[in-house]
C-alpha cells in the first residue's frame, strides 16, 4: 500500500515567481524510509512543506498537481486532521518547542485531542521509551542538547501516533554520539510500521534506509534503492553528493 503518493507535483512560492519544484512523481510504500538528498536550494524543504501541508500557510503560493497521503488528498484536509497523518520534525527543534518540561511538550497534542487523562499518560510514557528519553522527562526541552532537542521534538510528534514521518534536516547540528542516537531511533520506527521521510546530507548517517531520492533543481532525478546509488559513485559526484 502506498503511503504517499506525489503525483505531478510543482510549487512557486508566488505566482509567476521561478519553480521551486518540478513535475515531481514518486510513491513511498507503507513502513519504508525514504531519504531525500540534493544540493542546497534544491527543493527538499519544499517537498516536505507540501508533503506535510505546512505550505499551505503561505496565501501567496501555487501548487500544482497532487499529494496523497494513506489515499487522503493533503489539500483537502485541514490542518488538525493532516495532523494525525503526517508529522513533522524540522531542521531547528526551538521552532517546536515551546513547554516547560518535555513531559509537557509530549502531552500538549494528546491533550488538544481531549483525551482522557489516563490515555494521554500512557501515550506520554510509551513515547518517552520507544525514543528512550525517559530519563528527561522532567528536564527543560531547552536546556537539552541539540540531540536530544530533536528527540524531544521527534518524541512530540509521535504523541499523535501518526503513521507518516517527516524529519528535515534535524542531523545537520549533531555531532557523531547525536547522529548514532536518532538513526536508531528512525531504524526503530521503521520498523515498529511508520513511514519515514527523511532529508539528509550525511548519507552514512542514514544508509540503513530503504531507498533514496536525488533532487536537482527542483526536479527528481533518481529514485532507486539506497544501496543503488550508494555504489554509484559517478553519478553521486556529478550531481556532488559526493566528493
Amino acid at each position: 500500500m502506498d503511503a504517499v503518493a506525489v503525483k505531478g507535483l510543482a510549487y512557486q512560492y508566488q505566482a509567476g515567481g521561478p519553480s521551486i519544484l518540478k513535475c515531481i512523481n514518486f510513491k513511498v510504500t507503507q513502513g519504508e524510509m525514504v531519504v531525500v538528498a540534493g544540493l542546497s536550494g534544491c527543493g527538499k524543504s519544499t517537498l516536505c512543506g507540501c508533503i506535510s501541508g505546512t505550505v499551505q500557510c503561505n496565501r501567496y503560493g501555487v501548487m500544482k498537481g497532487e499529494v496523497v497521503v494513506n489515499g487522503k488528498n493533503v489539500r483537502e484536509m485541514r490542518a488538525a486532521k493532516l495532523a494525525l497523518e503526517v508529522g513533522m520534525v524540522f531542521q531547528d527543534p526551538d521552532m517546536q518547542l515551546f513547554s516547560p518540561t518535555v513531559e509537557d511538550e509530549i502531552a500538549f497534542a494528546p491533550e488538544n485531542l481531549c483525551l482522557p487523562p489516563d490515555r494521554i499518560r500512557e501515550r506520554v510514557d510509551g513515547v518517552l521509551a520507544l525514543v528512550g528519553i525517559a530519563d528527561l522527562r522532567e528536564a527543560n526541552p531547552y536546556q537539552l542538547s541539540g540531540g536530544e532537542k530533536h528527540l524531544v521534538a521527534l518524541a512530540a510528534v509521535l504523541s499523535l501516533d501518526p503513521p507518516v514521518l517527516i524529519l528535515d534536516e534535524v542531523m545537520s547540528q549533531l555531532d557523531a554520539a547525536g547522529k548514532k542516537r536518532v538513526s536508531t531511533v528512525l531504524k526503530k520506527l521503521r520498523d515498529g510500521g511508520k513511514t519515514i521521510i527523511v532529508v539528509e546530507h550525511d548519507l552514512e548517517a542514514v544508509a540503513f534506509a530503504d531507498r533514496l531520492l536525488v533532487l536537482e533543481n527542483g526536479a527528481a532525478v533518481r529514485f532507486d534503492r539506497m544501496e543503488t546509488l550508494l555504489a554509484d559513485r559517478d553519478f553521486m559526484a556529478a550531481i556532488r553528493l559526493i566528493c
